[in-house]
């Protein structure tokens, strides 16, 4: 049997939500959660130690906030790619966010609508942010910008190509 091809570290300190981003996740069959933590120390050992593919990351985090989180794990887990799911909602932030080099920025109170979808844009190594953003600076991101329909074809397309190669990867 296959195993799963991207290698998730969930790092916030609410656990409550943690599991909710984790069922989430597990909607993805080819996205393996490896590990859980819940804060910004730990994000950056795990991070360091298991070298995710991609690491969902809160900014309000104990012992150290996910933005300099951020700029450690660019350094010590290059190759991972970043998804901040924060309750910060400051184009400032998200800016900032991507300017450390994180691939997509999806508000906490949006998470049920968009983090599949944002997911998905970092598995195909697009940047996604939320449409709550669309109207902000453009520098934010284009993708802010696209209908939910054109999102939702892309999460179909995502998951197809996605299941095929699970599929394809077995026989």
């Amino acid at each position: 049997m296959a195993t799963s091809s991207v290698r998730v570290l969930v790092v916030d300190d609410f656990e409550p939500f943690r599991h909710f981003v984790v069922s989430v996740l597990q909607k993805l069959p080819a996205v393996q959660v490896i590990c859980e933590v819940s804060d910004g120390l730990a994000a950056v050992q795990k991070a360091e130690e298991l070298q995710p593919d991609l690491i969902v990351l809160d900014i309000g985090l104990p012992k150290l906030n996910g933005l300099e989180a951020a700029r450690q794990i660019r350094k010590l887990s290059p190759n991972s790619k970043i998804l901040f799911l924060s309750q910060e909602s400051s184009a400032d932030v998200v800016q900032e966010a991507l300017g450390l080099g994180a691939f997509a920025y999806v508000v906490k109170s949006d998470a049920g609508s968009e983090l599949l979808t944002a997911v998905c844009a970092v598995l195909r190594g697009e940047k996604f942010v939320g449409l709550r953003f669309a109207g902000h600076d453009s520098t934010l991101s284009s993708d802010a910008q696209a209908s939910e329909s054109v999102r939702q074809n892309r999460v179909t397309r995502t998951l197809s190509s996605i299941r095929f190669k699970r599929t394809s990867a077995r026989g």
